[in-house]
């Protein structure tokens, strides 16, 4: 494998959300997210699946919501392993926040379903399709946004005897959105310093990135925020977090990163950085 490159099997590990109200903003994800407090302690709260942790909300009521136009956090894409468990998920945002959910589409590679929290942050819930059935061009996946429709869809694959065992299987983050000032820049950082491989693109507006051939591990996006600058801290995303396999494809990653001269917090076992919207990026060796 080239050191230029993130390892194959690098995942995305828990993103962490700066919140105004702790108590609400758990609730969601824990009730209508169907996702489990795996830890609280003080002003954080984890939550996830089993022991996997898929997001970590930070009290921080002291914090504004981010101006319009800003850079940050577009979605958080939580991937569940097969389309009864998505389906039970997403019965259990409409029926608790119905009117958190703002459309669903049909990608080619996956069925997504799409919400925005009560503080604004976008939420993606989705499967995906085996990968034999995804396509290749010249090294760009094809993905679409083809309708596809919620009711129908809980009608196929909702299983009411099955919910109770559907809350206990895994559920990961599939992959992060983010907002940005332009896709240049994004690319120079995710790509030619991260080391992330373009899977696709659409025009100048946004690019998507990935490992080991999955079709996005992070999007970036110019739809709403085209021009922003560096974020001033605010309520919304804290951190995202990626977790390559070892140490050594940690150690390469310092190294890649030192080439490039990008700046970083390195203690041995993470590598934490800022992309240039100062989005906070910390990654770390699956342990």
């Amino acid at each position: 494998m080239s050191t230029d490159l993130m390892a194959p099997e690098t995942r995305m590990g828990a993103v962490t959300l700066r919140v105004a109200d702790l108590d609400a903003m758990t609730a969601y994800y824990r009730d209508a997210v169907t996702l489990s407090v795996l830890r609280a302690a003080g002003d954080e709260v984890v939550l996830g699946r089993g022991s996997e942790p898929v997001l970590v909300l930070v009290a921080s009521p002291e914090l504004r919501r981010a101006p319009a136009r800003s850079a940050g956090l577009f979605h958080t894409a939580i991937l569940f392993e097969s389309e009864a468990d998505l389906a039970t998920a997403v019965q259990a945002v409409a029926t608790r926040h119905p009117g958190s959910f703002t459309g669903s589409a049909d990608q080619l590679v996956s069925q997504a379903f799409y919400f925005t929290d009560p503080e604004g942050n976008g939420v993606e819930l989705y499967t995906d399709r085996e990968r034999s059935a995804w396509s290749w061009t010249h090294g760009q996946v094809q993905m679409a946004t083809l309708a596809l429709d919620p009711n129908r869809f809980l009608r196929d694959h909702l299983d009411p005897a099955a919910v109770a065992a559907a809350a206990a299987r895994p559920a990961t983050v599939g992959h992060v959105h983010l907002c940005v000032g332009d896709v240049a820049s994004a690319r120079r950082f995710y790509v030619d310093q991260l080391g992330f491989e373009t899977t696709a693109e659409l025009g100048g507006s946004a690019l998507f990135v990935s490992a080991g051939g999955y079709h996005h591990h992070l999007a970036m996006n110019t739809w709403t925020s085209r021009g922003a600058t560096r974020r001033r801290q605010t309520l919304g995303l804290g951190l995202v977090r990626i977790e390559v396999p070892t140490a050594d494809d940690l150690g390469a990653l310092g190294e890649r990163l030192a080439h490039h001269g990008v700046p970083t917090r390195d203690d041995g076992r993470t590598v934490e950085l800022e992309d240039p919207w100062a989005n906070r990026v910390l990654v770390s060796a699956a342990a």
